[in-house]
């Protein structure tokens, strides 16, 4: 058997339904928001999120078709030929040039240099830390101690 072709992006019903749905939801939010907006108890509220939900439905159309075409792009077979790719480039209905292969680098001293640690050598600050380990250690110790995990030292023989 072979294996199913694979469906483009704009022949998807179940994606197709999932957009129509959500578009349909945002909007009848919007209306719902309208009424309460027309109601006695109305705020600004209730009008600005009548405002918003249209918006949302938009935006689930827009992101639909955009993946579409993102689909559409990264299925387009690369062009193996150069003068193949050279004459897409020179005709007039090219709408974009041809992708880059690689990433582009960034040039230097475009982003900030990371700052460095400072090295502080503080000598109270280098007793203090000496200090917290050594308390650390005790901790550790008494731990150990409690725990009943102190082994005492035992004779090699």
């Amino acid at each position: 058997m072979s294996a199913s072709p694979r469906r483009s992006a704009h022949n998807r019903p179940a994606l197709i339904a999932l957009v129509i749905v959500a578009a349909l939801g945002c909007l009848g939010l919007a209306w719902w928001q309208w009424e309460r907006y027309e109601s006695a108890t109305g705020t600004a509220q209730n009008l600005g999120y009548a405002l918003q939900w249209p918006l949302f439905a938009g935006f689930a159309v827009f992101a639909y078709f955009r993946f579409v075409r993102l689909e559409r792009e990264a299925g387009e077979p690369e062009e193996k030929n150069e003068s193949a790719a050279a004459s897409r480039r020179d005709a007039p209905t090219a709408k974009r040039a041809a992708k880059p292969i690689a990433p582009t680098e960034l040039p230097a001293g475009l982003l900030p240099e990371r700052p460095k640690a400072v090295r502080d050598d503080d000598p109270v600050l280098a007793e203090y830390n000496r200090y917290l380990a050594a308390l650390h250690a005790d901790d550790i110790e008494e731990q150990v101690r409690t725990a009943g995990l102190h082994t005492r030292e035992r004779s090699a023989g």
